[in-house]
């Protein structure tokens, strides 16, 4: 995204809400007396009031969704307005309050995937039934993949600087997600073959139904409501860390895998022996896809995908306003480079400026974005002028 912006006087600054925490309050009367919350295009005035909000969900679905639409325009602007320093310190706040959650939802999950392995692993062993092998399948590497993660960062944090000077110690995240996903593709592979072979393989006279057994049924059955625990816990601090992200989606994939399992294994003891290998392809198919997905999004990231359009506005806008010496912002890149974000900022100085205050604000202003949630390494490039042709892009 390219963005140019001329600089004009900084606004006066709103009083702050009530409700805000004591140390964001401190944090924000400091910025607030130093620089001002700058708002030059006045974006202020764009703001939806809340009788306006109301007015329009009161007028009908159509009005609903513009009023929905406001509403989320009004959270966009109070981010852009909200100054460098207090997102730096709620995202720092967000951390601290959630750490104890976070660690909690990781090693209560790594615990109940170890036991949980062993149980599906007994049930599908004792039973012989494909679908349950099918949703052992997941259970029973889920302890790998966290062991695959563990090695990829152990891995990155022994890196050579020498060898690996960028130090992108994030991308070990993308990298242990792409093996475990490949890992995931092939052994669900595998079991769709042994599946249509039991298909293909199965004889009239063998009879009609599978045998029932109902101590595996019932080890999946608590399996199933641990997972789903579990899931509603990872679900409700997802955006606390990358880490519970993979690890709600995992425990909505396991219930997902393990209730289908119950119903096919059911089913095929029940109905039709057919419902059981049958179950298990599907369940198969599903893993694959939800994998593909995953590895998908993960090369994306590492190929370097720009962030969402509101994170870029935000980081533009956060330019633009950082100090009355920046006369204009010429472009700004923000792009995926793992789960984290790098950001290429090109700013216009006066010509005549001193070296010593064009660095130092130019750091200032690096040092500022890479404190933002998401941004792992942030470059600031000062040009005297935006006539030129976009800078430090490889010429074809």
């Amino acid at each position: 995204m390219s963005a140019t912006a001329t600089m004009t006087q900084p606004a006066p600054v709103d009083p702050i809400a009530p409700g805000v925490d004591v140390e964001l309050m401190s944090i924000r009367s400091v910025v607030s007396r130093e620089a001002g919350e700058r708002d030059p295009l006045l974006l202020r005035t764009k703001i939806k009031s809340d009788d306006e909000i109301k007015g329009l969900r009161s007028r009908g679905k159509v009005h609903g969704k513009l009023a929905k639409f406001y509403d989320a325009q009004n959270g966009h602007i109070d981010n852009l307005l909200k100054p460098l320093a207090v997102h730096t310190a709620e995202a720092a706040q967000e951390e601290e309050n959630m750490a104890l959650k976070v660690k909690i939802a990781v090693n209560v999950s790594f615990a109940a995937n170890i036991i949980l392995a062993g149980v599906q692993l007994y049930a599908a062993i004792s039973s012989m039934s494909l679908a349950l092998f099918a949703s052992t399948i997941d259970a029973v590497f889920d302890p790998f993949a966290n062991l695959i993660l563990w090695l990829a960062h152990r891995a990155s944090n022994k890196a050579e600087e020498s060898k690996w000077p960028f130090d992108d110690t994030n991308a070990d995240f993308p990298v242990g997600n792409i093996v475990y996903g490949g890992i995931m593709g092939g052994v669900n592979v595998i079991l769709i073959v042994e599946a249509l072979q039991e298909i293909a393989t199965h004889k009239s006279g063998e009879g009609d139904t599978k045998t029932f057994h109902v101590v595996p049924l019932v080890c999946v059955c608590i399996a199933w409501g641990v997972k789903f625990s579990l899931f509603l816990y990872c679900f409700a601090i997802r955006k606390a860390s990358s880490q519970v992200q993979v690890l709600w989606e995992d425990h909505r994939n396991d219930i997902i895998a393990n209730g289908f399992a119950i119903l096919t294994n059911a089913g095929g003891a029940k109905l039709r022996w057919w419902i059981d290998p049958v179950g298990a392809m599907v369940i198969a198919c599903i893993i694959i896809t939800v994998w593909c997905r995953t590895v998908y999004e993960q090369f994306t990231f590492l190929a370097g995908i720009t962030a969402p359009p509101e994170y870029v506005s935000l980081v533009t806008y956060k330019a633009m306003t950082f100090s009355p010496d920046i006369k204009q912002v010429d472009t700004v890149r923000v792009y995926h480079s793992g789960p984290q974000y790098i950001v290429e900022v090109d700013i216009v100085l006066d010509p005549e400026m001193p070296l010593w205050k064009a660095h130092d604000i130019s750091q200032d202003l690096q040092d500022q974005i890479e404190a933002l949630p998401d941004v792992d390494r942030c470059f600031v490039h000062v040009d005297h002028e935006v006539e030129h042709k976009p800078e430090h892009r490889k010429k074809v």
